[in-house]
């Protein structure tokens, strides 16, 4: 089996996005635009309310998908069709927003910690203006699997340690992971030859890849990675918790402009005129 290795590592930028929330950009920066097909990762994380209690108010998506991980705390959401629902530690949203969508996300807390994580992926040329739909999976409907001794992964997309998640029908194929190590445990982690894959480290530190070509990674840092089948994961003298990302990339020109992700400039600025002339989602 052809072994993955690090081809780069960044690390997080801080931004302030929505209303002024405070963020931690990992994916979508000029240090890494883009790792097809994701084009974003955000992590969002702090006990300050001031950095989160303004929320996301009414914005429009098209063109993607957007998946909201929490692990601690509550948001609601609520879009222009009338669907609303709540996000709570645990739990996944994933949305593919296809031809439109208008949405808020607002905390349902006034204190408390808000730890989460929000990721865009592309959507091909040709599910761009699909119908939006959503997945939203409770935290008791994502299954977790023991990988290896000290190691384990809560499996929301694909398949690791013989079960599968939750998520279905996403044209990409992707594979998202959250795995929990113990301090010196270590597992090899199987993923499709020829899709795209990243490692996000959120807590503690992991060393990546074997021999002359491992890597350390540590909270904060995203490691890019090479083709390959398998990645093998150690840990030293502390435990770690990281997010493992890999989908088919799309190989397709990228338009973007703020919440909308086509593949033209024409194609932006239809989106724009949709939204401001009120015929967007529709």
């Amino acid at each position: 089996m052809s072994q993955r290795k690090v081809v780069k590592v960044v690390s997080g930028q801080a931004v302030s996005d929505g209303a002024g929330v405070r963020l931690k950009r990992v994916i979508g920066t000029p240090q890494l635009d883009q790792v097809d097909p994701f084009l974003m990762l955000d992590e969002f994380k702090s006990d300050r309310a001031d950095d989160y209690l303004a929320g996301f108010p009414d914005h429009p998506h098209r063109g993607f998908e957007t998946v909201t991980y929490m692990l601690a705390g509550a948001m609601r959401h609520q879009d222009h069709a009338g669907n609303q629902g709540d996000l709570v530690a645990g739990s996944v949203q994933w949305m593919t927003a296809g031809r439109g969508i208008i949405h808020s996300e607002m905390p349902r807390q006034q204190d408390g910690l808000m730890w989460g994580f929000q990721l865009w992926i592309n959507l091909p040329a040709k599910d761009k203006m699909t119908a939006p739909r959503y997945q939203d999976i409770p935290a008791d409907r994502i299954p977790e699997t023991a990988l290896a001794p000290g190691v384990r992964a809560r499996v929301i997309a694909g398949e690791a340690g013989g079960v599968r998640g939750p998520v279905e029908g996403i044209v990409t194929a992707p594979v998202y992971l959250d795995v929990r190590m113990d301090a010196r445990s270590r597992t090899s982690l199987s993923l499709t030859s020829g899709h795209s894959a990243f490692v996000y480290v959120y807590d503690g530190a992991v060393r990546l890849g074997t021999g002359a070509d491992a890597r350390d990674v540590t909270a904060g840092q995203a490691a890019v990675l090479s083709d390959g089948e398998g990645l093998d994961v150690e840990t030293s003298d502390s435990a770690a918790r990281f997010l493992v990302l890999a989908a088919r990339p799309l190989r397709e020109p990228v338009a973007r402009y703020g919440p909308f992700v086509m593949n033209t400039r024409e194609e932006l600025a239809q989106a724009a005129q949709d939204y401001q002339s009120g015929r967007f989602g529709t």
